[in-house]
């Protein structure tokens, strides 16, 4: 049988090819490695630029003592580099809506985006049109629907139920007034139903939040009333039996947000009662609260009832506004649709205030978090993140543009990007919406330039004419469905449960049980792997693994067998071959290692029994890989054997635990692995903590020409500010998380001084209350 593995890429530091990371297959788990360290150094190791031609002959591939090399450059048909990601717009075709205003839209599934109501800027008609946006040949339609077609609205909320229903729910007609009928639309069949409800209706609102959560529709805030009164309630309408709840009193907002993250019910932005831009945030515990864990308690009961039992006192049912008239489109109210608007007298009464625990944070100052005075923002959330997107608008330059996030979990923000890194010059954005999944987000807009395309009729935009896909994956976000448990759930649990909670479930827990251990216990393993000699990243041999390598040798077929190496790591051969593909291509080809039954990685030992128990749990919390560093060399492992699900893992845990110790490895892993957004970020760290980076071992330890790229990451005229004149700029404030506390953008030059932020501990930049 003949190996020959394909020919290697180039070995530039700055974008080093994973066939600089020499991985080597040993037979014998006391066989020595001679390996590189991921901080540089030399061996007997792979040339990258040179091919391998091996040929197994039975009698060596049965040898116990000889050691077959794997292959050191990334597997075939894996990723794909990520320099320079931007997102693009596309220009829709179609039936484009007009310029629509407080519509909603709403991405359900199968590369389609809803649009429903919202009124024209221009000509101020209300529709109630259901306009769909096939985003795989960017072309808007007219859906024809059928059944108890609702009111013109705006303001309202569409909800994704079921993947294939929405739940519309309030809104404000043209005769201004506040609706709070439910009403359901079936994507598959077109359909409108009006479901029969029971229990208190909540007040009609427009401009509120919606949010699901097992089974229950949650509604926050709004506005109501001819005064524009703002709503402070919170209640659901339970899906199963189709049953309000009361009100209870949690937070006065509407132009909000709503989430539901770790058993509690998150709001942030949008307006107050003053009619101020909020940032601040709020959350309301729901966790053990009979009144939000049952279903509501009242009975199945009329429209007029209902409303009677929660005034305490008989009274006519809410008034029914007159069906509008057919506008341009053909489209007009179905007078069987009851809209409802609460009597003025009731719009002042404040219900009891929220079971469970309610608190708020107010964010004071900070480099990373965004203003929201300022500026179009659009809030979405996935995965206990909070995705703030900072758009262009006449308010603000470009470069106050940003996307940013806030991890619910540890409240904190950081700065994923900034705005001239995302946003396309010439254009407004006016609405967003993300698949379920939380891994891609859609902004829609116009352009501002009417001489840069074509406008809709009379020269006039169309707001919805232009889209924007954003892959959240490619700024660490992983996702809802790769998100492990909210870290509030083991802060719940008494601390003897706490301390052995585990952080994998299900498969992955029980595989984990079975992880190295001997055969002798009965653990079914059969196949054994080592690595470089137990020791830390500061051990001076570990420092000299192949993914900092930066040296052209000879590649060796077998290993010397008197190298020291880690002890063995008892493993699964079929788990290897299910979960690691390349493993499962060298099995299929029953190369030499499987013959022995053994294999040597010359890495060190953190990173390839993590990498190992990775693979039965799919886990590399830090209660799995507790070390920054061992992240990086995953990250590394991930791009050589092409395994996307790893790789994402990877980048999203460095991004939000980058800190001074680390920055560096995690730069140059990143530029290893071709994860160019993460390896900016890190060089941004490194250049605004310079004087702690410098001083760290993790830089020391970088080859000599990761050293000279690291320093020129800064401009041409950049220098370093110190002394008096650090001073007077305003500092630099430590902090572990995001770009570190300064404001500036750019270097500080000798042409340009840009504001510093001030030496503050992000602990001490927010307010509980």
């Amino acid at each position: 049988m003949e190996f020959r593995p394909p020919p290697q890429g180039s070995r530039r530091l700055r974008r080093q090819s994973a066939s600089n990371l020499s991985y080597k297959l040993l037979a014998q788990p006391s066989t020595p490695a001679s390996g590189h360290s991921i901080f540089g150094g030399s061996n007997s190791g792979a040339n990258a630029n040179n091919q391998l031609s091996t040929v197994l002959t039975p009698s060596s591939a049965v040898s116990s003592n000889n050691t077959f090399l794997m292959p050191n450059s990334p597997v075939k048909g894996g990723a794909l580099s990520r320099d320079g990601y931007r997102p693009k717009v596309t220009r829709t075709l179609g039936q484009r809506p007009a310029c629509l205003v407080n519509a909603s839209v709403t991405y359900c599934g199968n590369n389609q985006i809803y649009a429903f109501g919202g009124f024209d800027q221009y000509t101020d008609e209300v529709y109630n049109h259901v306009l769909k946006l096939d985003m795989v040949s960017h072309t808007w339609s007219l859906v024809d629907n059928f059944g108890d077609i609702p009111g013109v609205r705006m303001g309202h909320t569409a909800t994704l139920y079921q993947g294939d229903k929405l739940l519309i729910f309030g809104g404000e007609n043209e005769h201004r007034i506040y609706l709070s009928d439910l009403i359901i639309f079936d994507l598959k069949t077109a359909h409108w139903t009006q479901p029969a409800v029971s229990g208190p209706i909540p007040k009609g609102r427009a401009r509120h939040a919606s949010v699901l959560h097992e089974d229950k529709l949650f509604i926050i805030g709004g506005i109501t009333g001819h005064n524009n009164y703002v709503l402070d309630d919170i209640c659901y309408l339970d899906l199963k039996t189709f049953t309000w709840s009361r009100a209870w009193k949690f937070v006065g907002r509407f132009d909000h947000s709503a989430y539901i993250w770790g058993d509690r019910v998150w709001v942030f932005g949008g307006l107050s009662e003053d009619m101020d831009k909020i940032g601040d945030i709020w959350w309301l515990d729901v966790k053990g609260s009979p009144a939000f864990d049952s279903a509501p308690s009242f009975g199945s009961l009329d429209r007029s009832s209902a409303l009677a039992r929660m005034s305490g006192s008989p009274r006519p049912s809410f008034a029914i506004g007159p069906p509008p008239a057919v506008g341009s489109s053909g489209y007009a109210a179905n007078s069987s649709s009851a809209q409802v608007n609460p009597p003025s007298f009731q719009l002042t009464t404040s219900p009891p205030v929220a079971p469970g625990t309610i608190s708020s944070l107010k964010f004071v100052s900070g480099p990373n978090i965004p203003a929201q005075g300022s500026g179009m923002h659009f809030h979405v959330y996935t995965s206990g993140t909070l995705l703030d997107f900072v758009t262009p608008a006449a308010t603000i330059t470009p470069n106050e543009c940003s996307l940013s996030s806030l991890d619910l979990d540890t409240l904190r923000w950081q700065k994923l990007a900034e705005g001239r890194d995302i946003f396309t010059r010439g254009y407004r954005w006016h609405y967003c919406t993300m698949n379920e999944d939380g891994t891609k987000a859609w902004l829609l807009g116009c352009p501002t330039d009417p001489t840069a395309t074509d406008f809709g009729p009379g020269g006039l935009e169309e707001y919805l004419s232009d889209l924007m896909e954003v892959d959240l994956r490619r700024y660490g976000i992983i996702g809802n469905n790769l998100t492990p448990e909210p870290r509030a759930e083991a802060s719940r649990m008494p601390s003897a449960d706490r301390m052995v909670a585990q952080a994998s479930k299900g498969l992955g827990a029980d595989l984990a049980k079975l992880f190295n251990q001997p055969p002798e216990t009965g653990s079914g393993t059969d196949f054994t792997i080592t690595a470089l000699k137990d020791g830390d990243w500061d051990d001076e041999e570990l420092m000299s693994s192949s993914m900092m390598r930066t040296d052209n040798e000879a590649q060796q077929t077998w290993l010397d067998p008197n190298t020291t190496t880690s002890p063995p790591i008892h493993v699964h051969k079929l788990i290897l071959q299910a979960r690691w593909p390349h493993f499962a291509r060298l099995y299929n080809a029953q190369m030499a290692e499987f013959h022995t039954k053994k294999m040597h990685i010359p890495e060190p030992y953190s990173v390839v029994k993590a990498f190992l128990y990775y693979l039965y749990t799919d886990s590399i919390q830090p209660e799995d890989c507790g070390e920054l560093s061992d992240v990086a060399g995953l990250l590394v492992m991930s791009n050589i054997y092409n395994i996307p699900h790893l790789r994402l893992l990877c980048v999203n845990r460095l991004s939000k635990e980058l800190d001074v110790d680390h920055a560096c490895i995690i730069w140059h892993c990143a530029g290893i692995a071709n994860e160019d957004w993460l390896r900016k970020r890190a060089a941004n760290f490194c250049l605004m903590h310079w004087g702690r980076v410098v001083r760290t071992q993790g830089f020391l330890k970088l080859p000599r020409q990761a050293l000279v790229e690291l320093s020129q990451e800064i401009d041409m005229e950049g220098r370093v500010v110190g002394g008096e004149e650090l001073e007077f700029v305003g500092g630099l404030g430590g902090s572990r998380f995001g770009f570190g506390g300064v404001a500036r953008k750019t270097s500080i030059s000798s042409n340009q001084t840009q504001p510093l932020g001030s030496e503050v501990d992000e602990n001490e930049e927010m307010e509980m209350s």
